[in-house]
């Protein structure tokens, strides 16, 4: 039934969209995303570059998250119809996810889309790699929705990144295309917000700073439960939690840093960063942070969803399934920095100025 129901819809869509290919195309950009209502750190630094590198080029966001209830379902599928309508005037879309407009519907030959994922890595399979897991996609769905189909390129941080990627995508190597996200000049470049942060958090003093960026997933509560007791009565150290942005997980005040900080600047002030199967690991080890991966359901997770990498393997020293140990390695003041750099260069380009190469090259696109 479920099936029979995309069918009809995407009929739909496509009656829609066939006298809005009519329509004349511009020298346009849209950014196509269900991750978020606002422009994530990636879309506004391109935005900026592409910009400067061409000021002719018009840039249109088209961002909604899919939220409950059936007015705002409704209101989700108004925006599709507009969706269709860039799609169809623009030379360029570029999308962060899943699009059901992009890989549903046949587009215009002058159309190049550009898979920008919204991590920087794929610790976790995902995608088209997750299709029929547990955790993932059901297949029949999978296979009716033409999961990720319809891209030209898909930018990918590394070599090694992008053998996943074309798993994940169902891409060829030739549509990879090797530029890290704009947010690495961000990390990298960028200075830390330290006198903002220590005025707005006076009381973190001379600990410390853990922080801790789960991945979107099951068990989250009882995994930073777990964290979180542990780190009671730590006082040379203050936990500060970032859930996931889909995720609905509260957290307690003691908790949340004061002030307006995205994980991205959070990551730059911690002395420590703990994740589980987070892309966020790969931004903690740009910056040679030490860097812990707390998994209690290991061998479940690699059972329900699967890895593209094995921790244990790549970072031995820093994986850990009980809390007390992780404690414990923290308490040492031992690192093995040497496995941590191993991990950075493996899976992020070691590329500057990735803004302003990713610009020129959507520029480029826009010319053909």
């Amino acid at each position: 039934m479920k099936t029979l129901l995309i069918t009809l819809l995407k009929f739909g869509l496509k009656v829609i969209y066939a006298p809005l290919r009519l329509f004349k195309t511009k020298n346009q950009v849209v950014y196509l995303s269900r991750q978020s209502n606002d422009k994530s750190l990636d879309m506004r630094l391109l935005e900026a570059a592409i910009a400067e590198a061409d000021s002719s080029v018009v840039q249109v966001f088209r961002l909604r998250m899919i939220e409950d209830g059936f007015k705002a379902k409704i209101k989700y599928c108004l925006a599709v119809i507009g969706d269709m309508y860039y799609l169809a005037t623009s030379k360029v879309a570029i999308v962060d996810t899943y699009s059901i407009t992009v890989s549903c519907l046949k587009h215009k030959s002058d159309l190049k889309v550009v898979q920008m994922w919204h991590a920087l890595g794929a610790i976790k399979k995902f995608g088209l790699q997750a299709v029929g897991t547990k955790e993932g996609r059901d297949e029949k769905v999978s296979r009716a929705m033409c999961m990720h189909q319809g891209y030209d390129y898909v930018l990918a941080p590394s070599e090694e990144t992008a053998k996943f990627y074309m798993e994940g995508f169902g891409v060829e190597r030739d549509k990879i295309k090797l530029i890290p996200l704009p947010r690495v000049d961000f990390i990298t470049d960028g200075e830390p917000r330290t006198s903002d942060f220590y005025y707005s958090n006076p009381a973190v003093g001379q600990k410390k700073m853990v922080l801790y960026l789960p991945t979107f997933r099951d068990r989250e509560a009882y995994v930073i439960q777990a964290l979180k007791t542990e780190f009671e009565d730590k006082e040379d150290y203050q936990l500060f939690i970032s859930p996931h942005p889909l995720s609905d997980t509260k957290v307690e005040d003691d908790y949340k840093p004061n002030g307006d900080f995205t994980p991205q600047e959070l990551i730059k002030l911690a002395d420590v960063v703990i994740t589980d199967y987070s892309a966020c690991a790969f931004e903690a080890a740009l910056l040679m942070k030490q860097l812990y991966f707390f998994v209690p359901d290991y061998e479940r997770y690699i059972a329900d969803r699967g890895l593209n990498i094995d921790l244990k393997a790549e970072m031995p020293d820093a994986v850990f399934e009980e809390a007390e140990e992780l404690i414990a390695a923290l308490d040492s003041g031992d690192y093995n920095m040497n496995s941590l750099f191993t991990f950075k260069e493996k899976y992020i380009l070691n590329a500057k100025n990735n803004t302003q190469t990713l610009a020129q090259f959507i520029v480029s696109l826009t010319k053909e």
